[in-house]
C-alpha cells in the first residue's frame, strides 16, 4: 500500500498529477484544491496517498495535505460515493466550506457541486457530520462577515467564475483583518482571479 509520494513533477492536468520518484512514474488522480497547489512540472511534489484497490485496477488519489486526505476517506466510506465522486466534492467545495455546510446541515450548498444530487448531499450531512476531523471544524465567521462572502461569492459566479475559484479569491479578498466595503472586497476578489 503506497501512503505517500515525493518525487519530481513530470506532468501536470486539472485532474491528475505525474510524479516520478526516482525513475517510476505514479499515476496520481488529485482535487482540483491539490492540482492548485503543486508546482510547475519540473518541480518537487510531495503528496499524501490513498490507494484504491478493486479487482481490475489499482488507483492512486493524491493529497496536499493529511485534513483532505481524511475528509476523502471519510467521504468514501459512505454507501453510494467511490472515489471519483469523493473527488468531484474536493474540487467543487474547499474543506472549510465542506465542513461548514456538513455542520449546518446545507444540502442547497452540497447540491451545487456537480454530480451530487440532494439524496447524496443529504447521506453526506447524516454520515460526516460527527466524523469530521478537528482541523475541519473551525470556528464560524460572524453573520456580517458571511453574508458579505456569500455576497462576494454570488457576484463572483454571476461573472461567469467557476465556484472553486471563486470562493479561493474571496477567502484571499477577506483575509487581511479589517473593514471593507463590498467594492473594495470585490476589487481584492477580481485582482485575485487576474494573477
Amino acid at each position: 500500500m503506497i501512503g505517500f509520494l515525493r518525487g519530481r513533477l513530470v506532468e501536470k492536468q486539472p485532474n491528475r498529477l505525474l510524479v516520478d520518484v526516482q525513475g517510476v512514474g505514479y499515476d496520481v488522480q488529485v482535487p482540483l484544491s491539490t492540482f492548485y497547489r503543486a508546482p510547475d512540472a519540473g518541480g518537487e511534489v510531495v503528496l499524501r496517498i490513498h490507494t484504491h484497490v478493486r479487482e481490475d485496477a489499482i488507483a492512486l488519489f493524491g493529497f496536499a495535505t493529511v485534513l483532505e486526505l481524511q475528509i476523502f476517506e471519510r467521504l468514501i466510506g459512505i454507501s453510494g460515493i467511490g472515489p471519483r465522486l469523493a473527488l468531484a466534492v474536493l474540487s467543487g467545495i474547499e474543506v472549510p466550506d465542506l465542513a461548514r455546510a456538513v455542520r449546518l446541515g446545507d444540502v442547497a450548498r452540497l447540491t451545487a457541486i456537480p454530480g451530487i444530487g440532494k439524496k447524496t448531499a443529504e447521506r453526506i450531512v447524516l454520515e460526516v457530520k460527527d466524523r469530521l476531523p478537528q482541523a475541519a471544524a473551525g470556528e464560524e465567521p460572524p453573520t456580517g462577515a458571511s453574508d458579505l462572502r456569500a455576497d462576494l461569492l454570488s457576484a463572483l459566479l454571476n461573472l461567469g467564475y467557476h465556484r472553486a475559484l471563486a470562493e479561493r479569491a474571496v477567502d484571499a479578498a477577506v483575509k487581511p483583518p479589517g473593514d471593507a466595503s463590498f467594492e473594495r472586497l470585490l476589487k481584492r476578489a477580481l485582482q485575485e482571479l487576474n494573477r
